[in-house]
């Protein structure tokens, strides 16, 4: 089992910024995926970043690319989702997720995860 606990959400005006943290306990895995998801209230989760936890490769969703950077410290076994330039339109929840066996192959997909964070709340307000 693995255990994912976010934390670093909040509300802030737009053009601001929050990081969001992604802390992961329990099993070890050879080379996982972290990403993170978001969703809002009436829409569909959908992918926001992602990070191959070895390489550190990246991987963005249009929406945030270059305003969004998602890093992780192999240390701590955490991952971070730093967010700028923040717009009403990021609200949602974000949560973190693990994908231990795809290897990276379907970032962008959430069924390719198999362990998940409960959620932390991102507000923005206008």
């Amino acid at each position: 089992q693995v255990q994912l606990i976010e934390s670093g959400g909040g509300l802030v005006q737009a053009g601001g910024s929050l990081r969001l943290s992604c802390a992961a306990s329990g099993r070890t895995f050879i080379n996982p995926t972290m990403g993170w998801f978001r969703q809002a209230p009436g829409k569909e989760r959908e992918f926001v970043a992602a990070v191959r936890w070895n390489s550190g490769r990246t991987y963005y969703a249009e929406s945030v690319k270059d305003r969004f950077t998602i890093s992780r410290d192999n240390t701590k076994n955490t991952a971070y989702l730093q967010m700028n330039s923040l717009k009403p339109e990021d609200a949602a929840v974000y949560s973190c997720a693990v994908d231990t066996y795809s290897n990276g192959r379907n970032y962008y997909s959430s069924p390719a995860y198999d362990y998940w964070g409960q959620g932390t709340q991102v507000t923005v307000s206008s």
